[in-house]
C-alpha cells in the first residue's frame, strides 16, 4: 500500500481541511426513488421524519486533510455516494455542512454530463468548459485527452455511438485534466478493459503524488489498500469508524461475515 499523509511545510502553520463535513444530515422521500424535487430544496429544514421519508445520512462528521487518500466503505445502500455527492456539491444537506477548500475533480457519473449527438470532439469542449477549462486551455490539451482516451479515429463521431467502454474513456481523460485538489472518484472505472483501468490508476497515482486530496468510495479491497491510507465505514447511514484503511476494512469484514 503506498503511504500518503498529509504534510504541512512550517511545523506549527494551521493549514485550513481540505474537506470539512460537520453533523451532515440529508433526507429523502422514498415515494420519489431517493430523488429531492425543487421543492424540497427550499423546505424548512425540519428534523422531524414524515411518512414515507428517510435519512441515507445523519449525524455525520469527519475532516479531511490536504494531501490525505480516504477511502469510503460500506455495503450498498448505506450512504456513500450520497456522501460523494453532498462533498461534490450536488445535492445538499438537511442539516449540518460541508465545505470544500477549493474545487473537485468529480469522477463520479462522469458521463452523465455529455450530449449524445454532439460529437466527441464538441462534447470535450463542452463539458470540459463546464467544468471551468478556457477554450484556450482545451485547445491545448485536447491532443492529450483524445490520445489518452485511445479514441482518435472517433473524434468527430456522435458521442451515442460510441461504446460504453468508450464514453467512460473520453470522460474519464476530460475530467482528469482537471487542476482541483480534491479529486472525488465512485466506482467510475468498472466498465472498460483491464489495460486502461490501470492506465486510470496511474493517472490518479500521479494526482496523488503532486498532493492532491483523494476521496474514493470503492468496494474493490485492492483498490483501497492501493490508493488510501485511511477509511470511512458508514452502516446504515452512521459513521461507525474512522482509521486506517487496514483497520476500517477489516472491521467491515468482520461485520459482514457475522451477517
Amino acid at each position: 500500500m503506498t503511504n500518503r499523509n498529509p504534510t504541512t511545510a512550517t511545523i506549527g502553520t494551521t493549514v485550513a481541511p481540505a474537506i470539512r463535513v460537520d453533523g451532515v444530515g440529508i433526507r429523502f422521500r422514498r415515494n420519489r426513488g431517493g430523488r429531492r424535487s425543487f421543492k424540497d430544496l427550499f423546505a424548512s429544514r425540519d428534523r422531524r421524519s414524515r411518512p414515507g421519508e428517510f435519512w441515507p445520512l445523519r449525524n455525520v462528521s469527519f475532516t479531511v486533510q490536504p494531501g490525505e487518500s480516504i477511502g469510503v466503505v460500506g455495503r450498498n445502500g448505506q450512504g456513500k455516494s450520497t456522501l460523494l455527492k453532498l462533498v461534490a456539491g450536488v445535492v445538499l444537506p438537511d442539516e449540518g455542512s460541508v465545505k470544500v477548500n477549493g474545487g473537485v475533480a468529480p469522477l463520479i457519473e462522469i458521463t452523465g454530463g455529455f450530449v449524445n449527438d454532439l460529437t466527441v470532439r464538441d462534447n470535450v469542449y463542452l463539458t470540459a468548459g463546464l467544468h471551468g477549462m478556457t477554450k484556450r486551455q482545451i485547445d491545448a490539451r485536447f491532443d492529450e485527452i483524445i490520445d489518452f482516451a485511445e479514441i482518435g479515429d472517433f473524434i468527430d463521431t456522435p458521442y451515442k455511438h460510441l461504446s460504453s467502454g468508450m464514453k467512460v474513456r473520453i470522460a474519464f481523460s476530460v475530467i482528469a485534466q482537471l487542476e482541483e485538489p480534491v479529486v472525488l472518484v465512485d466506482e467510475v472505472l468498472a466498465v472498460g478493459d483491464r489495460a486502461f483501468r490501470e492506465k486510470c490508476y496511474r493517472r490518479i497515482e500521479q494526482m496523488l503524488d503532486g498532493g492532491r486530496t483523494l476521496f474514493f468510495v470503492s468496494h474493490n479491497e485492492k483498490d483501497l489498500r492501493r490508493f488510501c491510507s485511511r477509511g470511512l465505514y458508514l452502516d446504515k447511514g452512521k459513521l461507525v469508524l474512522d482509521a486506517s484503511i487496514e483497520d476500517v476494512l477489516d472491521q467491515y469484514n468482520a461485520d459482514y461475515n457475522n451477517g
